[in-house]
Parts: C-alpha cells; sequence; structure tokens
C-alpha cells in the first residue's frame, strides 16, 4: 500500500515539475503523447475517452464552468455529485479515468485525485450502490431452442453461426466480430478451437483459445462456405449477397440476438453470463470456468455467478436437508 502511495506522490510530482516547462516542449510533448495514445489504446477505449471529453465540456457549458485543464477539483466533484443516481459507480469511475487522462495528455497533475473527487464518489456510492448492472443470462437450453427455431435462408445460416459461436466460446462482442475464417481450428472429434487474438483483458495481443463445439463447427463452416469467405476474411458479415466483406460491428451482434430471442433486455454478453451460470449450475469449479470465458482473476466469473452460487450455499444445502428428512442426516 505504502509503495502504491509513494509511486502516487512521485508521479504528482512529476506532472506538477512538467506543468512548469517552456510553453513550445510542453507543446511538443503534448503532441507525442497524442501519436503514442493512438498506438497504445485500443480504438474502442480511444472513442470513449472522447466521448468521455466530449459529455464533460457539454456539461461545464451548460453549468457554467470551465472544461479547460487544469480543472478545479471541486468542478469534477461536481459533476460526480449530478451524476449520481444516473449512472452506475463503475461508469462514473471510467469517466473519471477520462478526465484524468485528458490532464495526463496535457503532462497536468489529474484532479480525480483531490480529496474532494473522492468523498464525492464514496458518497454516491453510498447514497445510490455501487452494484454493477448485469446483462440478462442467456443458457444454452434457450440458444438452442432458438437454433431450432431458424430455418435455412441466408440470413438464417448466418445467424446460426453467430449464435453457436457466442453460446459455446463465451466470447465478447467485440471478439466474435474480430473472427477470421484462419482462426477456426478443426479437432479430430468434429470440434474445434478458435483463436482469439486480441480481446479486453489481452490488449498486447497474446492471444487464447475458445472452444467450439463439433455442432457449432458445422453451423459456422457452413455459413462461411455459403458466403465464400476465404481466409483473412471475417467470419461474421452481413447476410445480403455481393455484399463488402466488412466485419461486423459489435453492436450489431446485440440486435441479432434480440431479433432472434425476442427478448428486448438480452445483449451480447448475455450468452457469456447464461454460460457461467450453466456452468456453476453442472458443478464447474471457477478455475474452469475462469479458463473457459478467458478471465484472469475470479470477480467477474464470481459475480456472474452469485445467483446461482447462492442457491448452492451451504444455507440452502441446510435447508434442503432438513426440507428431505428433517435434518435427521446432520450429526448433533
Amino acid at each position: 500500500m505504502k509503495q502504491a502511495f509513494d509511486r502516487d506522490i512521485e508521479r504528482t510530482e512529476l506532472l506538477s515539475r512538467l506543468s512548469n516547462i517552456p510553453s513550445e516542449k510542453r507543446k511538443d510533448l503534448i503532441d507525442e503523447y497524442r501519436r503514442r495514445s493512438e498506438a497504445a489504446f485500443a480504438p474502442e477505449t480511444l472513442r470513449n475517452y472522447r466521448l468521455i471529453v466530449r459529455t464533460f465540456s457539454e456539461w461545464c457549458c451548460n453549468n457554467g464552468h470551465n472544461a479547460i485543464p487544469p480543472i478545479e477539483p471541486a468542478t469534477v466533484a461536481a459533476w460526480v455529485d449530478d451524476m449520481g443516481g444516473k449512472l452506475a459507480a463503475n461508469t462514473i469511475e471510467t469517466r473519471l479515468w477520462g478526465i484524468a487522462e485528458l490532464h495526463r495528455s496535457q503532462f497536468l497533475p489529474s484532479p480525480t485525485h483531490h480529496r474532494l473527487v473522492e468523498l464525492a464518489l464514496k458518497g454516491v456510492k453510498r447514497r445510490y450502490g455501487s452494484a454493477q448492472r448485469q446483462a440478462p443470462p442467456l443458457g444454452k437450453r434457450e440458444v438452442l431452442e432458438v437454433i431450432g427455431r431458424l430455418g435455412d435462408e441466408r440470413r438464417d445460416i448466418r445467424d446460426k453461426a453467430l449464435l453457436w459461436l457466442a453460446t459455446d466460446t463465451w466470447c465478447r462482442a467485440s471478439e466474435l466480430v474480430a473472427f477470421k475464417v484462419r482462426d477456426l481450428q478443426r479437432q479430430d472429434d468434429g470440434s474445434s478451437l478458435m483463436f482469439v487474438a486480441r480481446s479486453k483483458t489481452d490488449q498486447n495481443g497474446e492471444g487464447s483459445y475458445a472452444f467450439l463445439s463439433a455442432k457449432g463447427s458445422q453451423a459456422v463452416v457452413k455459413w462461411i462456405e455459403l458466403a465464400g469467405r476465404k481466409a483473412d476474411d471475417p467470419i461474421l458479415t452481413k447476410s445480403q449477397r455481393g455484399g463488402k466483406i466488412v466485419p461486423m460491428d459489435p453492436a450489431t451482434v446485440s440486435r441479432i440476438m434480440k431479433r432472434c430471442v425476442g427478448r428486448p433486455e438480452v445483449s451480447a454478453h448475455s450468452t457469456r453470463v447464461g454460460g457461467v451460470h450453466d456452468a456453476f449450475r453442472l458443478g464447474c469449479d471457477l478455475s474452469s470456468i475462469m479458463v473457459a470465458g478467458r478471465w484472469s482473476s475470479p470477480e467477474m466469473p464470481a459475480r456472474y455467478g452469485r445467483r446461482i452460487l447462492a442457491s448452492q450455499s451451504a444455507a440452502a444445502k441446510v435447508s434442503e436437508a432438513f426440507d428431505k428428512n428433517g435434518g435427521l442426516s446432520i450429526p448433533e
């Protein structure tokens, strides 16, 4: 803890020194930071950052505050207060990251570390809670029922491939749309391994693998052959004939799932949550679930499965024992 505190002090002191260097040299540093950020951050991260800065600037304009760095901590704290109850706590924290990055990009100390801002965030969490909104689960049973109802039209075949990929691999939408034909690696038993070249938790592209069942492999191969896709082509694209072969937008994955399932509340993340629920019901251990979903820590899968885990807890088992035989098997 002391080491992290020392690093924060060191970083603040460094930024304070950089903020006092001559303006021309500082401008060169800012320009270089911008260029390096474009290469270092994922496109989605950069889009979110620009959205945060634009949203904050609009809020400042509407509320009579100055949005030009360095921004007063009291202004950021007031922004946090205004977001409380409207946005989830983790979303507010993401927006504070954007303000911190705005200051880092100009080599200025961040107001987000100021005690006023910390207290504002703590107050919002205390008043409104800090629970993250979870996508509703979409388990394999329901997905297979949906696949069984789809026909044999071109769009249906593409949608079947998408649903099989989603329910078998537990991949995020961004990972699903990034799959290329060459990423499908067939196995002797008819199943396949899907090479996940890059993901939310693997920004440096070390790569990992996801499982695709034999039936899922057949469905995906059927779409690839029907669409005439080549090795370097994306698997999931528009279903129209003769269309431009470009990867599907991640948001489209959610729209297809809503349409196919007939549940407006589901999203592309629902099969990931549903997969964890199914695994816990089958008695899979947390480590195997982490491997399947490519999580680096148990926090998220445990959070996804907390409803199932509660129904399998010691309290649930004790209640079940007394319901069945009055607890006769429990030693005195």
